[in-house]
């Protein structure tokens, strides 16, 4: 068996290396971007591993037919045409619940900073002024709901933590009815009601036809101007130009988001400019322990795959009956 990596973003490929030393499979990383270059990198490979790379239809239709798995390092698989891949009968894998815990730590910790101040703070210091003054507005818990939209895993999480810490709770999702109640009897809101009311707002739904731009430029402004945006699901689930609009004409508090539209952000977006923003590189879903279990389990769903074992995080089931 042959596993091919055609792109990451890790320090090396020791760690995959290592895992086909174990498994007594063949490993070879050789990076490509395009059509035919994935097509070339696949050569005689059984199972392939990206993290980013763009495996849309051309790319799909163009794999040699010895691919049985194409493995996504991460949760959200919209950088593969599933569709595509289940007419070449290929298996798409994700990694799902390695990065519950380190995502909604870094959902809580966007949206205290935010609340708090801290960058403004820790940027006001280091050049000299020893004052909080020009980083207000700032907050408390005390007071504050925290609205959680999606109530997977990772928003379940988020809401327990947000509760823990003292703000009052509501849930929106699709799956759940309004005017009902979750989790540890929080309320489920109309997500249009949920955003009129919430003070934190924090998104962890996947992203889709239907959650694209799911906060636009009419949802944002149904938010408060005391509210806070948190988005560490997916970029294009928030309209971050018209957020970045927002923030600037003072509408609403402040935002702390992880993921963009476009990855890396572009050096002349507007979300770089507008203020009270708290902004990471796509880091929400990092820590020195959820890293390893990610690409452990991305290599081994391609491997059971390849065997016909059991076991395997598959989107797309249906090709393994055949």
């Amino acid at each position: 068996m042959l596993v091919v990596m055609t792109d990451h973003d890790y320090e090396s490929t020791a760690l995959e290396e290592e895992l086909a030393s174990v498994q007594g499979v063949d490993f070879s990383y050789r990076p490509a971007r395009s059509a035919g270059q994935i097509a070339q990198a696949a050569l005689g490979a059984q199972v392939l591993l990206t993290s980013y790379g763009s495996y849309d239809a051309e790319v799909i239709g163009a794999l040699p037919d010895s691919v049985r798995a194409i493995c996504k390092s991460g949760t959200g698989y919209d950088n593969i045409d599933v569709a595509a891949a289940t007419r070449r009968g290929v298996a798409v894998c994700n990694v799902t619940g390695y990065g519950t815990e380190v995502v909604s730590d870094h959902a809580i910790a966007l949206a205290m900073d935010c609340l708090r101040q801290v960058t403004a703070c820790d940027r006001a210091l280091r050049v000299g002024t020893w004052s909080y003054q020009k980083a207000r507005p700032m907050g408390q818990v005390a007071g504050r709901t925290f609205g959680v939209v999606g109530f997977g895993a990772i928003g379940q999480a988020v809401a327990s933590k947000a509760a823990g810490l003292g703000f009052a709770v509501a849930v929106s999702s699709r799956s759940l009815v309004p005017g009902t109640k979750a989790g540890r009897g929080w309320p489920v809101l109309a997500l249009d009601e949920l955003l009129s009311s919430a003070d934190v707002v924090s998104f962890h739904v996947a992203l889709t036809e239907e959650t694209r731009h799911l906060l636009d430029e009419r949802r944002i402004a149904l938010l408060g101007s005391g509210a806070v945006v948190v988005n560490t699901s997916r970029g294009a689930v928030v309209d971050t130009e018209a957020l970045a609009r927002a923030l600037g004409e003072g509408r609403i508090w402040g935002a702390g988001l992880d993921v963009y539209e476009e990855e890396p952000l572009p050096r002349d977006h507007p979300i770089l400019a507008a203020p009270r923003t708290v902004l990471t590189p796509h880091s929400a879903y990092f820590s020195e322990e959820s890293i390893v279990e990610l690409r452990r389990r991305c290599f081994m769903n391609g491997v059971r795959v390849a065997r016909g074992e059991d076991g395997a995080d598959v989107v797309n089931p249906e090709v393994l009956a055949g």
